[in-house]
């Protein structure tokens, strides 16, 4: 008899991702987004699918190879909209429920995105990027590959690259657009050279809420406002104050309350988002989470799911009462609240809620869950009492041939005493009384969390034969406001001793693992997390830095947020070098003797290339054993969205690095 093999860098073909689901205006039927990778296009094409909730059947809507996103119910439920790049840049499509083809409502130049239905059902507004001297009116040009005349780019604001949009057209804009669906006429409805997001439409028809910085100087800006746009006049007031980042809102059905998220930034991008209500009666801003120590939204990092939209507050047709999404403690959960001030968890397990569509009079939900050991599927709640109801298994063909390593959850003492949580993973094929090799997995951010979810790389390392330990060390969202700034001003300090910490206590405790056979790889900062190691410790036999960051001087001038990200993360700029560099990898060099790959993608703007390019020649000088790769057209997302065929040969490098190392 043969056992299951666990599962295999390939495996990214066969999985697939269910997001986004989205409940009809009347609780009874549900869309969401299927997304798989084609093996032989070599890329990710969604499509919607459909249940009815009386025979729970899943349908497919849409086919064909592009991608789908932001399906949206009509308010009278027979229709949906939904963006596709079916057409080439991505437009706006309705789909009738009885079926037909989806017919195309925008045709804009540049694309249009994030429809949201009129509540007369009669119009769509959307967002539209514009650019110097350009309309609504001007029509998306054929996207034939014709090889574009070579110009200099013009740059004169530090805010003029993003890792994944790359360098920033300063002519373009993004604004908001209506069309009338009968006639297909089209409305602007912001103009300027201000960046204005499209989020809600009132139910009462009156308002469009949008988000914008009016900040002079946006270098120095990092703010999101909530604005609220009459229709009728076009006129725009400021419903938060300019000192805070807001975003995802909502309103109540009556349209007297405006929930958001968001905070005034107090510790800088550390600081835990709240649930804010705005009362439009008395014109009254509230924080409905004031007293609540966990971060309202989802801040879980996993590296297999496509398509997820963070789930905004959802409210009760009591006009009264919301759900809403929180990480807390390895888990995203729902919590139910109220305008009185009530909060309780309405689903907190072991799990990865990564979205939810409430039914607004019955207190139920259709609920995207991942755990450990399922990648993600959708299930029927009800919110009063826990009880749940499967409705797709879309992996259920796929791990049946395959073995899943369970991770078991611990709590150590790390640093001054404090508490720290992370999961252990034994191997594929684990037997009582052999010895293991273990690898260490350091998280990014540093502000996010490792959860109660479905890994694929931790997965396809168990698989090879290796436990996996990986932990939430300070600077992790989910254990409070203290324990997220903790890391600020202090990279490789404390948070260096919980990961060492963690290290000591799986050691202690579980004595399948081997001391000599030790593994540590990472990402972003836990890509920093790993140089920082391997410069401080020779406890480890292999390392895998991926995405890294070695020297913060040069970090400092070359990532699309280095020029802030060291004052707030460092606390310390160009003008204090020597904090600068004790805090960088670099400086640490000649300790390492730990054999290191270095992973890194070329059109990484958040950690550019040269961070690894640094060390890589850094360590070669000093004759170390090193390896560098070089991932072409990739950038920092790499291992979460990058090309398929190169997300598997990253897996690949990871794997065989340490098999040929431990």
């Amino acid at each position: 008899m043969t056992s299951k093999q666990g599962i295999q860098p390939e495996d990214l073909y066969r999985l697939k991702s269910v997001a986004d689901p989205q409940l009809s205006p009347d609780g009874t039927e549900v869309v969401y987004v299927e997304t798989r990778i084609d093996e032989k296009k070599k890329d990710y094409i969604s499509n919607l699918f459909y249940i009815n909730l009386k025979d729970k059947r899943p349908q497919q809507w849409t086919y064909g190879d592009y991608r789908t996103s932001s399906p949206v119910w009509s308010p009278d439920g027979s229709q949906i909209a939904f963006s596709s790049t079916r057409s080439g840049k991505p437009q706006i499509f309705v789909l009738s429920k009885t079926g037909g083809e989806a017919k195309q409502v925008t045709y804009c130049k540049n694309g249009a995105s994030t429809p949201v239905w009129s509540p007369c059902g009669e119009k769509i507004a959307f967002s539209v990027m514009l650019g110097k001297d350009e309309t609504i009116l001007d029509k998306a040009e054929d996207d034939k590959k014709e090889e574009k005349e070579l110009k200099p780019l013009e740059i004169d604001k530090m805010k003029h690259k993003s890792d994944a949009g790359g360098f920033t057209d300063m002519d373009q804009h993004t604004h908001i657009a209506i069309v009338d669906l009968k006639s297909g006429d089209l409305e602007q409805m912001t103009e300027g050279n201000k960046h204005c997001h499209l989020s809600t439409w009132s139910p009462d028809g009156n308002y469009l809420t949008y988000l914008a910085d009016q900040a002079e100087d946006l270098d120095f800006s990092f703010n999101a406002d909530i604005y609220l746009l009459d229709i009728e006049t076009k006129k725009s007031r400021k419903v938060t104050e300019g000192i805070g980042s807001y975003y995802q809102t909502s309103w109540s059905p009556n349209s007297r309350f405006l929930s958001f998220v968001g905070g005034k930034r107090e510790f800088e991008n550390a600081t835990q988002a709240k649930l804010w209500i705005y009362d439009m009666e008395q014109n009254l801003l509230n924080c409905a989470t004031s007293e609540f120590d966990a971060p309202v939204g989802d801040y879980v990092i996993g590296d297999f799911l496509q398509g997820v939209a963070a789930p905004p507050v959802q409210w009760m047709n009591d006009n009264h009462s919301f759900y809403f999404q929180v990480t807390d403690h390895g888990n995203a959960a729902i919590y139910f609240g109220n305008v009185d001030g009530e909060i309780y968890p309405a689903i907190h397990d072991d799990q990865y809620v990564y979205g939810f569509s409430l039914d607004a009079q019955n207190d139920q939900a259709v609920v995207a869950i991942s755990t450990t050991t399922n990648p993600g599927d959708l299930y029927y709640v009800n919110l009063k009492t826990g009880e749940k109801e499967r409705l797709t298994t879309v992996n259920e063909e796929v791990l049946k041939t395959r073995e899943i390593a369970v991770p078991e959850s611990i709590e150590f003492e790390g640093a001054e005493g404090w508490k720290v949580n992370g999961w252990i993973m034994k191997p594929v094929g684990y037997e009582k009384g052999k010895k293991y090799p273990l690898i260490l997995e350091i998280h990014g951010g540093p502000h996010a969390m490792y959860g109660n979810t479905y890994f694929n790389e931790f997965q396809i390392l168990a698989a090879q034969g290796f436990a996996v330990l990986y932990t939430n060390p300070r600077g992790s969202h989910g254990y409070g406001q203290t324990f997220v700034d903790a890391v600020r001003g202090d990279y490789g300090g404390n948070d260096y001793q919980d990961l060492m910490a963690a290290v000591d206590y799986a050691l202690e405790h579980y004595d399948f693992i081997d001391q000599d056979r030790l593994g540590v790889t990472g990402g972003s900062y836990g890509g920093f997390m790993t140089n920082w190691i391997v410069g401080h410790t020779n406890r480890f036999k292999a390392a895998v830095t991926q995405r890294s960051i070695s020297n913060w001087i040069s970090f400092a001038g070359v990532s699309d947020i280095g020029y802030y990200f060291t004052d707030w993360q460092i606390q310390a700029g160009l003008d204090n070098m020597e904090k600068l560099w004790h805090h960088s990898p670099l400086k640490y060099v000649d300790n390492v003797e730990t054999p290191l790959l270095i992973l890194h993608g070329e059109k990484d703007y958040r950690c550019p290339i040269e961070q690894a390019e640094q060390l890589f020649i850094a360590l070669k000088y000093r004759k170390k054993e090193t390896k560098f790769v070089r991932f072409p057209e990739s950038n920092h997302e790499l291992s979460r969205s990058g090309k398929p065929t190169l997300r598997i040969h990253r897996l690949e490098y990871i794997r065989d690095w340490f098999v040929e190392k431990l």
